[in-house]
């Protein structure tokens, strides 16, 4: 019998498409339901996740918080990112992936019954883990136009109340890819400070963004001691298999985050932590990741061309989109199950993917190149008509 704190944690339905994807054996099954990438990750990280295997300081679970050279290398990247100079040593710790960075934060800074804002749909993981830590998921509808996701900032600042904790944010959100920027840290910033609560913000894809730059919230004034700053290496550096993560934030609360991960897991990986340390300090970092983040576009683009007379809704970043299967009389699972059976394409359900999600399959395009993606459509008529 379940324990009660699973009680609302249906799963996240990827595991499922992806065992059924690995026992077909197909390689012309398209594989668009897991959150895998093609694109290698930066050489330089390859080379010394090498030279780890022959670094006996590697293979240590010391120190806990993380190796000195990760903690400076990822403090720094956030430290730019958000306009504030944070302290390596006393304001970021290491972490084994980001999922595991948000799970300490969260332990951290919610108290069992209070509330954490996020967005709709949003990835279950997320809100698996707000109802792991004792959280009650308070969501904000992103709402699809023709010309993709739009979260009204009003709306996402008056979710915020006396029972708030804190607010998660992802922009891009996955899945959607839909986008926050400074409206939206403007609209929060007084609610946040009226309700004595966290922004934590989930940059696991903050530079896969498709126009523009990133926003990070703490650039905002009244944000800027209130921001918990939960940084992977697994989508930009495309370095999923090293878990990895960072965690960057005021001394304070950093503390416990710290104390948390004391507890939860405790270290990560030895043999990937300074391969991270050297693809976040690169000197072609950031052009490394917009040109992988290029790639992700032109397949993005290449299916919303492909899928136009279907419901599709445009990512502005990120490394999905989203179909609305209610539109077209399905559920997500009888669409699911048609792509898989006539249309040979692996895509996975929303379902406990927030409220909305309920309506929605999802495609993933950072596993298959463009060339693979070009009869998408066919695929989809001979599974839909």
């Amino acid at each position: 019998m379940s324990v009660s704190r699973l009680a609302h944690i249906p799963g996240i339905g990827v595991d499922v498409l992806g065992d059924a994807a690995d026992a077909a054996d197909d390689p012309g099954l398209l594989r668009l339901e897991n959150l895998d990438t093609d694109l290698r990750p930066p050489r330089v990280a390859l080379d010394a996740t090498r030279a780890a295997i022959d670094d006996d300081t590697a293979n240590s679970y010391l120190p806990f918080q993380g190796r000195t050279s990760l903690r400076t290398a990822a403090a720094a990247h956030v430290s730019r990112l958000a306009g504030r100079h944070y302290d390596p040593a006393r304001e970021c710790v290491s972490v084994a992936g980001g999922l595991n960075g948000v799970l300490n934060v969260l332990l951290a800074t919610v108290e069992p019954g209070q509330e954490v804002v996020l967005g709709d749909p949003v990835y279950a993981g997320l809100v698996n883990r707000v109802r792991l830590a004792g959280g009650v998921p308070r969501h904000v509808r992103s709402h699809p136009t023709e010309q993709g996701w739009r979260t009204d900032p009003d709306e996402l600042a008056a979710a915020v109340g006396p029972r708030t904790a804190a607010v998660l944010v992802m922009s891009p959100a996955m899945p959607t890819g839909a986008l926050l920027g400074a409206e939206h840290w403007a609209a929060l910033a007084p609610a946040v400070a009226e309700h004595d609560c966290w922004v934590i913000h989930d940059a696991a894809m903050e530079r896969i963004r498709f126009t523009g730059g990133p926003h990070h919230p703490a650039r905002h004034p009244g944000l800027t001691e209130r921001t918990i700053t939960v940084g992977s290496a697994s989508k930009e550096l495309r370095m999923i298999g090293w878990r990895v993560g960072w965690v960057v934030g005021p001394a304070p609360i950093m503390a416990d985050v710290h104390l948390v991960g004391l507890s939860n897991v405790v270290c990560q990986v030895g043999l990937a932590q300074q391969a991270v340390a050297d693809a976040l300090t690169a000197p072609d970092a950031d052009a490394e990741v917009a040109a992988a983040t290029a790639t992700w576009r032109a397949r993005a683009e290449l299916i919303t061309r492909e899928l136009a007379d279907y419901p599709c809704v445009r990512p502005d970043g990120g490394w999905s989109l989203l179909v609305d299967t209610e539109a077209m009389g399905l559920t997500p699972h009888q669409a699911s199950a048609q792509l898989f059976e006539r249309g040979r394409v692996a895509a996975t359900p929303m379902v406990g993917w927030g409220p909305s999600g309920e309506r929605y399959l999802r495609l993933v395009y950072a596993n298959e190149p463009v060339e693979r993606l070009a009869d998408l459509r066919e695929r989809f008529v001979a599974a839909f008509g």
